[in-house]
């Protein structure tokens, strides 16, 4: 629950901290390439905004603001594309390509995975029957019990002013 805690606080400066280290890996591993700038000008945006958009799916789902810790799959699945982005900061030309589309593909699949999850969590919420007919109704939501009284009840009614 620990670390599934301290993933749910990482993912807001993620969204800083990812696209600065592809900043400062291009000073150090690539040189000054011109392919890298212009990879990095495209790059850095993209995982700050999708990393932003993954953040809100995931925080917007009731049982992460409840235990106020993601899913083991978010852990999963976030942690596997984090580690891949900090991968493609090294800019090794044998690793690049493959690493680019591995990031790419798992933006896609965690993007598709929180929507999924989130979708399932908001269905679960309410429940939809149908009559006989086939038409669908929402029930009414039961009233709680009243609490029972076992003291004497006194009545006072009011009683018009006497002129």
């Amino acid at each position: 629950m620990v670390l599934r805690r301290v993933f749910l606080r990482w993912l807001f400066p993620a969204a800083f901290v990812l696209p600065l280290w592809l900043f400062v890996g291009w000073i150090v591993f690539a040189g000054g390439s011109a392919w890298a700038l212009l990879w990095l000008l495209i790059a850095a945006p993209t995982v700050f905004v999708s990393q932003i958009l993954l953040t809100l799916l995931v925080r917007a789902r009731s049982a992460v603001r409840l235990h106020r810790a993601v899913a083991w799959r978010d852990v999963v699945g976030l942690g596997v594309w984090h580690v891949v982005i900090v991968a493609l900061g090294f800019y090794d030309s044998r690793a690049f390509f493959p690493l680019l589309v591995l990031s790419v593909a798992g933006a896609l699949v965690l993007f598709w995975s929180s929507l999924s999850q989130l979708w399932n969590e908001a269905r679960g919420s309410m429940t939809v029957m149908h009559t006989h007919d086939g038409t669908a109704y929402i029930p009414p939501t039961a009233e709680p019990p009243r609490p029972r009284t076992t003291g004497d009840v006194i009545v006072v009614s009011e009683s018009a002013p006497r002129d």
